[in-house]
């Protein structure tokens, strides 16, 4: 046994001899990945939070179930799992179809699902945990399967296939393993895994069948962000154009409006901007940050009459061929969770 293998050993009998201290030490090594793991499962931030917490609970209450067949790392993922299943059998829920408004969107466009539980994921908190003895797998939290287009794919899925492709497709399980995890034969993993995956093929991006790491923004990628927020900050749609592709698509969970097209995002913009707007006079400041491995622009706006920007939205984009080709809007509540402020001073901004 390694040094490492003999340290968990002597946690793992301080904790089944009621250790609280020692289960602390224990767990907390795993929380970062397993909270990415209840994400996927849910789609919600703040559902992955709390659904950490009921699995350092379950374990805790259940630790005297824990033998050491497998190791603490399986077991708490087996733990995670099912209370991700057993919140899912509670709220059940699936993505909404979306009707197209009449004139508003080109035909043949099809409505984006609709998801309104999506929430962002800050990439601050997809950081390895450590380096050196830490298990090689913890670095899957580093792949595009946090990408939003991923996972809204992954929500069309029933519970149990979600969970056997993340088992297998996005931590590289064995099928006996997954098998093991999720109480199943290893015919009846095969089986979801497979429908899994035809189902995930339909809803994927085209260019998101095969997943790889993420990368940083090249060079070009940068002064197209620099761009983006500088027409965020002037308020300008002409500006806007110039950055998206021509099939650009925004929507904005937990809000069922959308709209596809570059033409429709830039008129969008102008109305949002436009002078019957409350945000017309507003001076605003963008903050770059990350989301799901994918750029991110917290915006801040400063009405007439107020001294501080307040946080008034997060922009998640997606970038190909050097145009944007998605906007998910969020509200700012989860900004706390990037290390950003509800407000900014009037100091910090130079404003439009």
């Amino acid at each position: 046994m390694n040094e490492a293998g003999a340290e968990e050993g002597a946690l793992v009998a301080a904790v089944l001899a009621g250790d609280d201290r020692a289960f602390t030490g224990l767990v907390e090594r795993h929380r970062r990945e397993l909270r990415v793991h209840c994400y996927r499962m849910l789609g919600s931030f703040e559902e992955s939070e709390d659904l950490v917490q009921e699995t350092f609970l379950r374990a805790w209450r259940g630790r005297g179930t824990f033998q050491g067949r497998s190791t603490v790392r399986a077991w708490l993922y087996r733990i995670a799992t099912n209370a991700c299943l057993d919140f899912l059998d509670r709220h059940p829920r699936r993505p909404r179809p979306r009707d197209a408004e009449p004139g508003q969107h080109p035909s043949p466009v099809s409505p984006p699902a609709d998801v309104p539980w999506l929430q962002p994921y800050p990439d601050r908190m997809l950081e390895p945990i450590a380096s050196g003895d830490v298990e090689p797998d913890v670095a899957v939290v580093g792949k595009e399967t946090v990408e939003l287009a991923f996972l809204t794919a992954i929500q069309h899925l029933p519970p149990r296939q979600r969970a056997a492709l993340i088992l297998r497709d996005v931590l590289g399980w064995s099928a006996k393993e997954t098998a093991a995890q999720l109480e199943m034969s290893v015919d009846s993993v095969k089986s979801a895994l497979k429908r899994a995956r035809s189902t995930l093929r339909t809803h994927l991006p085209e260019r998101r069948l095969e997943w790889a790491p993420s990368t940083a923004p090249t060079a070009r990628e940068r002064e197209l962000l620099r761009r983006f927020m500088d027409a965020h900050d002037r308020a300008d749609p002409a500006a806007l154009a110039e950055l998206l592709s021509e099939d650009v698509r925004m929507t904005m969970p937990p809000l069922p409006f959308w709209c596809s097209g570059r033409d429709a995002v830039v008129a969008f913009a102008a109305h949002a901007f436009g002078p019957a707007s409350p945000l017309y006079r507003g001076r605003w400041r963008n903050v770059l940050t990350r989301a799901n491995g994918q750029p991110a622009v917290a915006g801040y706006i400063r009405l007439p009459g107020e001294s501080a920007y307040r946080a008034q939205v997060l922009n998640v984009l997606r970038i190909e061929d050097g145009g944007i080709v998605e906007i998910t809007v969020f509200e700012p509540h989860l900004l706390a969770a990037f290390g950003l402020p509800p407000t900014l001073p009037p100091n910090t901004a130079s404003g439009r």
